[in-house]
């Protein structure tokens, strides 16, 4: 069965256009700072912009040029953050080759930080405090679950991918003691051993390692649920199209769930910044 991403990120935004038509005064704004002029950053801060529209929260768009230096961009934000109108600010990444983005990252406020990448907000997570933010993707990734009546109760869940972005907050998400967690946890690497063995283990198999088509039918368990979460433009005859981590065709035969690409993890991720950006607006 096909888990439609987009749908139930739908429904997530519905449900949040409807508190943010509820709310007296102002409304929940969220600041996104785009640097340079690469396009793909370009097409998602409008899909974003897009969303908070229909959504009912502000945005406010700073552009800046990608010979920016590390000291404009950091002034940026930290005038962001003392801005009372504001409740998350995002800082589109990739950045500049001159810019160091855990540089960017730590600037930003933690109760502002919609993202979830600033330290404070990742040792909140690992501790399993409930007052801070969880990246986006991850938290996606848990929200498709639930909503999918997927409980991982004691189940093996195994990552494919490393990232400071998906696979370590992801990892922290499925073990916390609470609903969406007490899953058992294994975090595959380049350097792991026989991953195909390790994803033929996997009860939750969660891939994020940015190969298209890596993942095949053979690897994976009999009835397991897969979340693909990489998103690759390949060539073809038509010019191009994209595809996941994983080979979906023949995962398909052999999984109960699966998310496919386009339409799966990355409407969540969006919904996510959404809801995390209401939330700050609320703890305000």
């Amino acid at each position: 069965m096909i888990i439609d991403g987009k749908a139930i990120a739908q429904s997530i935004q519905d449900e949040i256009r409807a508190r943010v038509a509820a709310i007296p005064g102002r409304k929940p704004c969220l600041a996104v700072v785009l640097v340079g002029d690469h396009a793909p950053s370009h097409i998602y801060v409008n899909r974003k912009v897009q969303a908070c529209a229909h959504a009912g929260i502000l945005s406010l768009l700073e552009r800046l040029p990608a010979s920016t230096t590390e000291q404009e961009i950091l002034a940026t934000i930290e005038k962001l953050n003392h801005a009372s109108d504001v409740d998350g600010i995002l800082v589109q990444l990739p950045l500049p080759p001159h810019i160091n983005p855990n540089k960017i990252n730590v600037q930003i406020h933690p109760d502002k930080d919609v993202d979830g990448l600033h330290p404070m907000n990742i040792g909140k997570l690992l501790i399993g405090e409930s007052d801070g933010f969880v990246p986006c993707t991850p938290l996606g990734i848990k929200v498709l679950l639930q909503r999918s009546n997927v409980d991982l109760t004691g189940q093996h869940a195994v990552i494919l991918g490393r990232s400071n972005i998906v696979g370590k907050p992801m990892a922290a998400l499925l073990m916390q003691s609470n609903g969406g967690g007490n899953a058992t946890v294994t975090i595959a690497h380049r350097f792991s051993q026989d991953i195909a063995a390790l994803c033929r283990l996997a009860d939750l198999l969660i891939v994020a390692i940015g190969n298209p088509g890596f993942v095949k039918g053979d690897m994976v368990k009999e009835g397991a649920v897969v979340i693909d979460v990489g998103i690759n433009k390949i060539e073809d005859p038509a010019g191009y199209r994209i595809v996941g981590d994983v080979d979906f065709p023949s995962v398909q035969e052999k999984c109960s769930l699966i998310t496919p690409v386009p339409g799966g993890v990355g409407p969540m991720t969006i919904a996510m910044l959404l809801s995390n950006t209401l939330q700050g607006y609320e703890r305000h």
